[in-house]
């Protein structure tokens, strides 16, 4: 009986060979499914460029629509087909509506295979553990838990528990500092909020001195600049773990696993 490939093969057999299915796959999908494709694609693009996701102005801009109307209808048809999904932010209205690109096969090829000019045999063994695929699986992983919001409720304990999933994000004025991002928080209806950091890694995650110090001022600001009064529990969702050491204790309130997606 012959061996079964291993992902790394099956990718690179798949994505990387000028014969495999999914080669050509996105030039293909979008035409086959809208009218005037350029249009979503170029927003596909765009999105694919921000992991943090863009708002419809700055969609505008970087994809150079005419016209909100035509914007709307592509982001509509994006949205229903499943490419895209939409986030309102913490105590924001709905003109602050921030735009992610959720599929994972754009994301990839944008990534990894647009524009690449050598395909072989290979190519996917070559690139699976560089840098970029570290930074393209914590992107990955993020996406993935925000479509598993219902069984990270349910590892916490709160499935009963009304509650509102959003980002938040607070921008300094120029010269004041960096900003921060939240990718998800849980505001809870009994008066309390999950702010979770979402961390992909091959192994337990480990929390050293500076990302403790800088997961403590991402709370503080949001304490300040939200104006919550309600409490706030710091959550970490992980692959595989936090690994236990001094500077876990007293920050991390709650863990999950990727064993709570499956």
């Amino acid at each position: 009986m012959a061996e079964k490939p291993n992902a790394v093969q099956a990718i690179d057999r798949l994505c990387f060979n000028e014969h495999g299915i999914l080669h050509g796959e996105f030039k293909n999908l979008y035409p086959a499914l809208f009218d005037h494709a350029e249009k979503h694609i170029a927003v596909v693009q765009a999105l694919a460029k921000r992991n943090t996701g863009l708002q419809r102005t700055e969609l505008i801009n970087q994809c150079g629509f005419s016209s909100g109307g035509t914007l709307t209808k592509v982001l509509d048809e994006l949205k229903e087909s499943g490419f895209i999904d939409s986030y309102l932010p913490f105590n924001r209205n709905a003109k602050d509506t921030i735009y992610r690109l959720t599929d994972e096969y754009s994301r990839f090829y944008l990534k990894f295979m647009d524009n690449r000019r050598t395909v072989k045999a290979g190519t996917w063994a070559k690139m699976a553990f560089a840098a970029s695929w570290m930074s393209w699986s914590g992107v990955a992983f993020e996406a993935l838990c925000l479509k598993h919001i219902a069984d990270i409720k349910q590892a916490l304990g709160i499935p009963a528990v009304y509650t509102e999933e959003s980002p938040w994000r607070y921008l300094p004025k120029h010269g004041q500092g960096d900003g921060v991002q939240v990718d998800l928080l849980i505001d809870r209806q009994d008066h309390s909020i999950n702010l979770c950091e979402m961390k992909f890694s091959t192994g337990k995650f480990s929390i050293d001195k500076k990302y403790a110090e800088n997961l403590r001022q991402k709370v503080s600001l949001f304490r300040e600049y939200s104006g919550t009064r309600k409490s706030v529990f710091l959550t970490a969702i992980t692959t595989f773990g936090v690994q236990e050491n001094i500077h876990k204790i007293g920050l991390v309130q709650n863990e999950v696993t990727m064993e709570a997606f499956f």
